[in-house]
């Protein structure tokens, strides 16, 4: 397509777009009225294959406002003729008429599942959502290389971490009123999003602004290829590891490691506008209030229950602190979550799923919304996250915080550090992939498998070989384990082999075939499950005898506890679900 064929292009709503196909009986996007511009979808190949769209520059440019731009070229005689009504059902040619009937929702459906499908995924001033896999998309999102700080690509095997940040910075207009003026652009809202390796769970883990921080040493690109160090600073609040000092998202996903040990592998980031234009393209978001709200600092005016809010009332919404709870900062990221949830569940709806109006605004608002890093900087891979990302039902996607305390050096009390008593689980549940609702972790094949490796006879533990590592358990952890094994187990042929060469999160027994007696009756003694026993080879010991490997990971509870003494015990810490709906409070 010419450059005039893409201005025209640009001028043309996507949504007008999906006309039937009398040969296929499928739907089509025409993006343009210039010929052959129609592209039907086939049942092969990806979504950017089988759907034409401009040729837009990579780099982020201005939108063009749609009312203002250039007037469109007259049709020649040879075009097709007008555009059928927004909402009229398309008209089959004469001769494929009395074929057989089309049902326009599941069409519509259709299209969704050759777009790609959409992303339930927004927080306040941050979101990901929907995507019609347009290549215009791609120049609407703006990209920051965060080198070392996150991942180069993105795995569609592999569980992964996504910091959502939204900041304070004010852009956009009618955005005077709120965040500190002449922001930088602080880290406002920050949630980890971590979604498992098997897709059945995701845990989003809200990280308080006044949280006192250490912020390390950041090195930090530049706009002509270099890179910058910007010094660390110690016992500070957690918003300034974005913006304060020039320091971009890769200081804050640093940040975020120093503080929790868990490693960030992307970022997404935007600012207040983000919020007002993606509730505004579906069309508003359901909120419940315990009761009525007339705040003078945000201006939100709602009464008790159930309102719809988006655009400016939906900003207000999530920037209200003083009408809930304690007026403080913790209570006001709790109605934010319930404000996601809701916000997930509308764009997860038939309602939204079958409208292709609603979701070409959504994959607008979103794009433009968007700064992420440049490992998920292209829209395939945007469709990708989003793909993975809808497999996880929102009853197992728990919203949480992380488990603070006021800050003891405070008389007033302003800013808050980590419970260091409630959050390391937190924290180790996450990073060992661990659910905090219960759902079914391996498909029904490899479970079975896996069980199977308990079954059968197990020698006496008088005959069982083992050196304990520690590979991730407290210090001295592999010789408490080993004096309990002798002295209370009956397990004499043991032996204390130190650190184990890399820290894990889980414990497991590696053993040789012919050494599956012994590992079984080692499993029955610690209670071990099937998944911890590593069926693989044995080493030989000071002795020259083989001997079987048993490493404690973090997951170990202690000297002479079973590891299946009780189910998954989750921390003391208040939690929901993206299934639930909530009112603030």
């Amino acid at each position: 397509m010419d450059a005039q064929g893409r201005g025209r292009a640009d001028d043309i709503d996507p949504a007008d777009q999906w006309v039937l196909n009398p040969d296929t009986g499928e739907y089509e996007l025409r993006l343009s009225a210039s010929g052959a511009q129609s592209v039907v979808p086939g049942p092969r190949g990806s979504a950017a294959d089988r759907v034409a769209g401009p040729d837009r520059a990579r780099g982020r440019t201005a939108a063009p406002d749609r009312e203002s731009s250039s007037p469109q070229q007259p049709q020649s005689a040879d075009l097709p003729g007008p555009r059928r009504r927004r909402g009229a059902p398309p008209e089959e040619p004469a001769s494929r008429r009395g074929r057989r009937p089309v049902k326009k929702k599941s069409k519509a459906k259709k299209i969704l599942v050759w777009t790609g499908g959409t992303m339930a995924f927004v927080l306040v001033g941050v979101a990901g959502a929907g995507y019609l896999y347009l290549k215009h998309l791609e120049g609407n999102v703006t990209t920051t290389d965060v080198g070392s700080a996150g991942k180069s690509g993105f795995s569609k095997d592999e569980a992964f971490n996504i910091l959502i940040i939204g900041t304070d910075k004010r852009t956009g207009k009618g955005n005077e009123g709120y965040g500190d003026k002449g922001s930088v652009g602080h880290a406002d809202t920050n949630i980890l999003l971590h979604v498992s390796k098997d897709r059945t769970n995701a845990t989003a883990l809200s990280i308080p602004r006044d949280l006192i921080v250490d912020v390390p040493d950041c090195p930090t690109k530049q706009p002509d290829g270099s890179e910058k160090d910007i010094p660390g600073t110690r016992n500070v609040r957690f918003n300034t590891s974005l913006g304060q000092y020039e320091r971009d998202a890769g200081c804050t996903m640093r940040t975020v490691k120093e503080v929790t040990g868990i490693t960030v592998d992307h970022f997404m980031m935007a600012d207040f506008n983000a919020v007002k234009t993606l509730t505004t393209a579906v069309g508003g978001v359901e909120v419940c209030l315990a009761h009525p709200v007339n705040d003078k600092e945000s201006k939100l005016k709602l009464p008790a229950g159930k309102s719809v809010v988006e655009g400016e009332q939906a900003l207000a919404f999530v920037r209200t602190r003083h009408s809930f709870g304690n007026q403080g900062d913790l209570d006001r990221i709790k109605v934010q979550q319930q404000f996601l949830s809701s916000l997930m569940r509308k764009m997860s709806s038939s309602d939204t799923l079958t409208s292709p109006t609603k979701l070409v605004s959504l994959a607008e608002a979103a794009t433009k919304a968007l700064t992420v890093d440049t490992g998920i900087g292209k829209v395939s891979t945007l469709k990708d996250v989003a793909l993975q990302l809808k497999k996880v039902p929102p009853k197992n996607i728990t919203f949480l915080t992380v488990p603070v305390i006021d800050n003891p050096a405070e008389k007033v009390k302003a800013t808050v550090v980590v419970d260091q008593t409630r959050a390391p689980q937190v924290f180790q549940m996450i990073t060992s992939d661990t659910s905090f609702t219960e759902v079914k972790q391996q498909a029904a094949k490899e479970k079975a498998a896996i069980a199977a490796r308990l079954k059968g006879t197990k020698s006496a533990a008088s005959d069982v070989r083992v050196r304990i590592l520690n590979g991730g358990a407290p210090g001295g952890s592999a010789q408490e384990q080993l004096t309990w094994l002798q002295t209370e187990a009956d397990v004499t042929k043991s032996e204390n082999a130190g650190n184990a060469g890399a820290v894990q999160a889980t414990t497991t027994l590696e053993y040789a075939p012919d050494q599956a007696d012994q590992a079984r009756r080692l499993a029955d003694i610690m209670g071990l499950s099937g998944a911890a026993m590593k069926p693989g080879k044995s080493v030989t010991n000071a002795q020259g005898l083989p001997t079987m490997t048993l490493v404690l990971g973090k997951d170990f509870k202690g000297a002479g506890v079973k590891m299946n003494s009780s189910t998954v015990a989750t921390p003391d810490v208040e939690k929901s679900t993206a299934d639930k709906v909530q009112c603030a409070s």
